[in-house]
């Protein structure tokens, strides 16, 4: 009953509009007519009431153009949108088939969602390659490996992605690009696509060890600080220490992250490394001589601000996003299309997630440099 209702005032509506394109209804003549019908030919169109057939006039002297169903158009744009939404909600190709013949009766095609979200991907390339306007204190840095079918093979292809905090207090995605692989290569592109849209004003990058990005780092932002995740810190740490001893180990890092300020932490570390050295777990000391220092940058900063600027907890969540998302697909046709869909889903949580959240007080920031600076000046 819907999709008949619905089918009968489309084609009333296109009748109205022949008549007002001829300046006459059916039959009747005048002299102010301006055409004469010549039948119609039929058409269908996908409505969210279902499929429906529309009885598309034709006249004589003109082409007839409606303003309520664009030429060729096979689809409502509700229903184009739908179909758009859910394969990037995480609903596979093969299921939105099957949802489509459900709900509208017929079936939509692999070939049908690729074309639709080649549109999606125009707005998607302009919002990646927007301008970055503001200062960003804090920057998190991550990427994520995904599968891309490549000559028959099936490879590697690496998504970076970075979100910042900006002066407002606020979380922002900065960007997302496509890198063969997590190396220095690969990052010192990245950072330089984000400093080349203007991103400025960073005083501190929360990161894991990945290879290359650090150097990366310094040759794009040498006056900036790193922070390296000390979950990651923890887990490498682990990778040599015995499950039985996992849990004490874990106490004793936590508790040197637990100081009160950055003195005391490394205090607590030489505490730490001798008990290792002590239980044995000779690898573990090295690592946390070696490494700890990496990890106590975020002591520099607002109290307030540590507990969130320590870990890269903030990003990861987004790439665990990512990843529930991709996994649906498995292994890309391409990079581009790896990268398309990831920016995709950044775009959303950006879009709907993050617009009034405050993540930060950036006051607590500027006025603990300040203070800084008041100091230095006083023992100069």
């Amino acid at each position: 009953m819907v999709r008949s209702t619905v089918e009968e005032t489309l084609n009333r509506m296109l009748d109205a509009e022949a008549d007002r394109l001829c300046n006459a209804e059916k039959y009747q003549r005048h002299e102010a007519r301006a055409d004469t019908r010549a039948g119609y030919y039929q058409r269908k169109l996908q409505t969210k009431a279902g499929e429906v057939t529309l009885n598309m006039p034709k006249l004589r002297r003109q082409t007839f153009e409606t303003a309520i169903i664009e030429r060729y158009r096979r689809r409502e744009t509700s229903v184009e949108e739908a179909l758009i939404e859910m394969y990037l909600a995480g609903v596979s190709v093969r299921r939105i088939e099957d949802i489509t013949e459900t709900l509208w009766g017929t079936k939509v095609s692999p070939g049908t969602i690729s074309n639709l979200n080649k549109k999606v991907y125009a707005k998607i390339e302009e919002w990646r390659n927007r301008p970055i306007k503001g200062e960003f204190p804090y920057v998190y840095l991550d990427g994520i490996v995904l599968k891309r079918s490549w000559g028959g093979e099936v490879t590697n292809v690496s998504v970076l992605v970075a979100i910042g905090v900006n002066d407002q207090g606020y979380r922002k995605i900065l960007g997302v690009c496509e890198g063969a692989k997590e190396d220095k290569a690969g990052w010192s592109s990245f950072l330089r696509h984000l400093k080349e849209r203007g991103l400025t004003g960073v005083r501190l990058f929360i990161t894991d060890a990945c290879m290359g990005l650090v150097e990366s780092l310094a040759e794009f932002y040498p006056q900036t600080k790193w922070q390296r995740c000390t979950v990651h810190f923890y887990r490498n740490v682990f990778s040599v220490v015995p499950a039985k001893r996992m849990a004490e180990v874990a106490a004793m890092l936590k508790a040197i992250h637990a100081s009160e300020d950055k003195k005391a932490a490394l205090e607590k570390a030489e505490a730490v490394f001798a008990k290792l050295e002590a239980m044995k777990l000779k690898e573990a000391a090295k690592k946390v001589q070696e490494s700890i220092a990496e990890t106590l940058s975020y002591y520099d900063f607002p109290r307030e601000h540590r507990i969130r600027i320590r870990t890269n907890n903030a990003l990861e969540r987004i790439m665990k996003e990512i990843r529930r998302r991709t996994k649906v697909v498995g292994a890309f046709p391409d990079g581009h299309s790896a990268l398309m869909l990831c920016a995709a889903r950044l775009r959303h949580i950006a879009g709907t997630q993050w617009g009034t959240k405050r993540y930060l007080n950036i006051d607590l920031l500027r006025e603990q440099e300040l203070n800084q600076q008041l100091e230095g000046a006083e023992a100069v």
